[in-house]
């Protein structure tokens, strides 16, 4: 595929987002809640923040997508999580988890690896997250202390497993299903230092995979675009507070020409590239 068509192909699932405008149900951290639902506004689609035990089983079976991210679970998440993830699997609702700090923490450590019973859509997380939802070492909380490449197999073993997308964040993420592996090295480094950039992406992952057939392909467009948004904000920033705000504009003024200019994705030709 060409620059022009890959570019293309990612520009179309982003624009998608206003027209279908989707409905996300966010079960998230307590610290990122509001910027995740603006992240979720400057794209096109509709947040909501049902995390409620006996209505988030409900509202996943009728949302567009569903986020459970496990960044503050408290003991109401803790009932809330794993109705929403059953109720999302058998309702065919696409969901994203966002496995945050598992293999350091026992008790998220044990969540996370009953949630995968559910099929997960989309599973994305630094290294450390990836390489311990896989059986591996312990992560130390939510910051990796592995690579991305060192997660490569553990992603694709995962992918395959359970029938999934994995994404590995960090400099140039890894996105694979198993068979199909790309790179995305949009974004940039000032992103660490704003409080929910990577959970916020789960969000937007799930928006991305609910409005096209081919989950790989979503996810590694939201990846995209959420890169190449940071990258213009971060030109006309000052530091973290003001990228934060003009991250939501450059999101929500992306345009084709952006996509095609900025673009920083490749397909890998094997397991180990």
């Amino acid at each position: 595929m060409s620059e022009v068509a890959l570019a293309r192909r990612i520009y179309d699932v982003w624009k998608a987002l206003p027209t279908h405008n989707p409905l996300v149900q966010c079960l998230t951290n307590t610290v990122v809640q509001g910027f995740s639902a603006n992240v979720l506004l400057a794209a096109g689609a509709s947040p909501a923040m049902v995390d409620v035990p006996g209505e988030a089983g409900d509202f996943a079976a009728i949302s567009s997508a569903t986020l459970i991210n496990l960044g503050t679970i408290g003991t109401s998440q803790q009932l809330a999580i794993p109705e929403a993830a059953q109720s999302a699997h058998h309702s065919q609702t696409p969901w994203v988890l966002d496995p945050v700090a598992v293999g350091a923490l026992k008790v998220r450590t044990r969540l996370a690896h009953e949630l995968l019973n559910y099929r997960p859509t989309v599973i994305r997380g630094n290294a450390s997250e990836i390489i311990a939802l896989c059986g591996g070492a312990a992560a130390r909380g939510a910051d990796s202390t592995a690579q991305v490449q060192d997660a490569h197999g553990s992603a694709i073993e995962l992918a395959k497993k359970h029938k999934t997308v994995v994404a590995v964040s960090g400099s140039a993420d890894f996105i694979t299903d198993g068979e199909r592996h790309y790179q995305c090295a949009n974004g940039h480094a000032i992103q660490t230092k704003v409080t929910g950039s990577g959970c916020a992406l789960g969000a937007g992952i799930g928006a991305c995979v609910s409005v096209t057939e081919d989950t790989l392909w979503g996810t590694v467009a939201a990846h995209a675009v959420y890169g190449i948004a940071a990258q213009q904000a971060q030109e006309v920033s000052a530091g973290p507070g003001t990228f934060a705000a003009n991250f939501l504009d450059a999101l929500a003024n992306v345009s084709e020409d952006d996509v095609e200019r900025l673009l920083a994705v490749r397909q890998l030709a094997t397991d180990k590239e």
